[in-house]
């Protein structure tokens, strides 16, 4: 697991390290929609999982 985040991380890091300025405007705005598509489907899992944990809690109250 730890392995796993590490490697997250560092492809999270190798993005910030990348060299932009050699790139177009075009790449540029393809990149941002990327990472904006990547950020929406994250936020989606996130209420996914906000659900189902809601949903266990509440099923476990009663």
């Amino acid at each position: 697991m730890e392995d796993e985040v590490l490697i997250k991380q560092s492809i999270i890091d190798d993005l910030k390290k990348e060299y932009l300025d050699e790139l177009s405007i075009n790449e540029l705005q393809e990149r941002i929609s990327s990472l904006n598509d990547e950020i929406d489907r994250a936020e989606k899992k996130i209420e996914v999982k906000k659900l189902s944990k809601n949903n266990a809690e509440n099923f476990f109250k009663k």
